[in-house]
């Protein structure tokens, strides 16, 4: 697909994912790529603009990220964000100095309306701030453009030569405008025409696989979640009856989700087989306590089953994933910190037997993702599915996994989703789902003494999923879930819920 692009450079910044999806929220298409690749990049891929993240570093350390000065040289429009403004400043014969008092959280920010930046924006906004190095003295040919109560220099630009720097995170929610801002920068600044978008993405990668693939065989790793359920459509759609789609029914899914897949498929133009695994998921598992390993060892024997299903099936030339693009970030590409790991990512073992793996979302986001696959018509069941993680039920139980702990599992999940759709809270609970503790306390049930286990809910409301709020469910929809939790499924005698944020959380227990 031939589009402008725009790179952000990362510098270890915990947003670098929140800015490039608001970059895409533009109708710009751009990549994540770490600092020290910067013009290799720029060689290869041409960019109409550049952005520098946030990162954790002092400009002054040792190891801080540098960038290679010539980069301010080559005409490019560039944006600097907080560490990204600093080392702009530094870079350029500017100073950084360090705060007595750090400034993180929501801040009162003045704007000069003269810079393009800021156009059409008031002259004071609230802005969130995050750091305690400040930039106390701009390269001589720039102008300030915004202060704040600890930030004198809040923004800068040298107009001149396309350079832009915001102390301030304009890609968070808590930034009023910050959406305008990237605007801004991305139309006014950089000549931006806003031609990435799903249809544009979906007719040229469909062209692009029947290219690649040819007439050769695809085996598609359906795990039944949003990613490989979109990929399966895409894939239909380009190759036919060449796609071979290998549903593993791991035995770790939510209640009467394994038919929902396969009936949602049964009309596609493809070759469809579920395999029922869930007895060799759970033998693998056996006394497995840690998460990582859990996750280890359930990606392993995916990769297992679709070798045996692909010899079953005759000479196959490709292996498809759903891979998206937060997997590639958060699997320690570029400079951000490993966050998890994922079965899908990073090629496959020396020694499986195809020639080639093909991962067409690879550079989709989450909500990229479910806009092609109401592109390509697939059905709302899958499309809508709130999140859910490959491992499944796996990692919503702590400790060791067993045939019953997943049944009462899969039986309280199923109520307490059941209930907040009846309390039309399913709009705006952006995921909710159950955790079985490892836990067992003292209860009393009629007459009897019980010692059973603990069941966390947990419901958040996000717009990124980068950070997360807990949902404010009523305590009346929450005490009907109990209740009935208590009453319809054994072994779980208490109900928590989960009143964390992310951070300090995850949204996931494991």
């Amino acid at each position: 697909m031939k589009h402008q692009f725009v790179l952000i450079l990362d510098f270890g910044g915990q947003y670098n994912q929140l800015i490039a999806r608001r970059v895409r929220e533009c109708g710009v298409y751009c990549e994540v790529h770490p600092y020290s690749k910067a013009l290799y990049i720029i060689k290869s891929k041409n960019p109409i603009g550049i952005i520098f993240t946030g990162g954790p570093s002092s400009v002054y350390s040792d190891c801080a990220p540098k960038i290679d000065p010539s980069i301010f040289s080559m005409n490019i429009p560039i944006l600097g964000i907080c560490y990204g403004a600093q080392i702009m400043a530094q870079t350029l014969g500017g100073e950084v100095k360090s705060a007595k008092v750090s400034e993180y959280g929501k801040t009162k920010t003045k704007l000069f309306k003269d810079s393009i930046l800021f156009k059409n924006l008031p002259e004071e906004i609230i802005t969130w701030m995050s750091h305690t190095d400040y930039i106390a003295t701009p390269p001589k040919s720039f102008k300030v453009t915004s202060s704040g109560p600890s930030s004198p220099i809040a923004g800068m630009e040298d107009s001149d030569k396309k350079l832009y720097a915001v102390q301030f995170h304009p890609e968070v929610n808590h930034t009023e405008y910050g959406k305008e801002i990237i605007k801004n920068f991305l139309y006014d600044v950089c000549g931006c025409n806003g031609d990435w978008s799903m249809s544009k993405y979906a007719q040229s990668t469909i062209e692009s696989i029947k290219k690649q693939v040819g007439d050769g065989k695809v085996l598609l790793a359906l795990s039944g979640g949003v990613d490989s359920s979109v990929l399966a459509a895409l894939l239909s759609k380009a190759i036919g009856s060449q796609l071979t789609a290998v549903f593993v029914d791991h035995g770790f899914m939510r209640k009467n989700e394994g038919n929902e897949i396969e009936d949602s498929f049964k009309n596609w133009n493809m070759k469809f087989i579920r395999v029922d695994a869930s007895e060799r998921f759970l033998n693998r598992l056996a006394f497995v306590t840690e998460p990582e390993k859990k996750r280890k060892i359930i990606g392993e024997e995916f990769i297992r089953v679709f070798e045996e299903e692909a010899r079953k099936v005759g000479a196959v030339d490709y292996f498809a994933q759903g891979t998206i693009y937060p997997d590639v970030i958060e699997s320690g590409n570029g400079d951000a910190s490993l966050i998890k790991s994922h079965h899908n990512v990073g090629g496959l073992p020396d020694y499986i037997d195809f020639k080639e793996i093909i991962e067409p979302l690879r550079m989709l986001f989450k909500d990229e993702v479910r806009q092609l696959g109401f592109e390509l018509g697939l059905s709302d069941v899958l499309v809508k599915r709130q999140p859910f993680p490959g491992p499944g039920l796996a990692i919503r139980i702590i400790g060791e996994i067993t045939k019953e702990k997943l049944d009462m599992l899969r039986d309280a999940d199923f109520i307490f989703r059941e209930e907040i759709a009846k309390a039309g809270l399913d709009r705006n609970i952006n995921q909710y789902f159950a955790v079985l503790t490892s836990m067992k306390s003292v209860g009393v049930m009629g007459d009897f003494r019980t010692y059973d286990y603990t069941l966390a809910l947990r419901g958040v409301t996000t717009s990124d999923f980068m950070t997360a709020d807990f949902a404010k469910i009523p305590y009346d929809v929450l005490e009907k879930i109990s209740v009935r939790i208590v009453n319809e499924v054994k072994n779980i005698n208490r109900i928590v819920y989960d009143i964390t944020t992310k951070p300090p959380s995850t949204i996931e227990w494991e």
